[in-house]
């Protein structure tokens, strides 16, 4: 089967909240629900789902701040993974961000998600001798 790719729409939150469940990418300090919300005020193009017979199986969102492009969110559904869905998620975020001009893109891979960077890795991403820091100015306390 053939993953259709398009752009996320309102009436996809459940089933994308449900597939970041079911992949590991929710915390509890995330309301992923207020994320989507977020996403969908700055640049919701680049908010992406993949679907498989109208199901959604895989999800990127992507930002891009006119010097650098970001990937929050690649996940695909745990009994699809393996089959390049995540490959082309990225193929299309990255595709997205090179048509506005984007000339870098990082993303952030959390400490210990060894099988996340490996993926990285194989289609070209590169550790980069940095630090990142990061300062909450919202909790997303439920």
């Amino acid at each position: 089967m053939k993953l259709e790719i398009r752009a996320y729409g309102h009436e996809d939150e459940d089933s994308v909240v449900a597939l970041w469940n079911a992949a590991g990418l929710t915390r509890p300090w995330n309301d992923p629900r207020r994320d989507i919300a977020r996403k969908l005020r700055v640049q919701p193009e680049l908010f992406q789902v993949g679907e498989l017979a109208g199901r959604i199986v895989a999800s990127v969102m992507a930002g891009y701040d006119g010097h650098r492009g970001w990937i929050y969110y690649l996940g695909v559904d745990p009994a699809h993974q393996r089959q390049g869905f995540a490959r082309a998620m990225m193929a299309r975020a990255e595709e997205l961000l090179l048509a506005m001009g984007c000339p870098k893109v990082d993303l952030m891979v959390r400490t210990g998600n060894e099988s996340a960077t490996e993926f990285y890795a194989r289609i070209g991403y590169v550790q980069d001798p940095v630090t990142t820091l990061s300062k909450r100015l919202i909790a997303d306390d439920h």
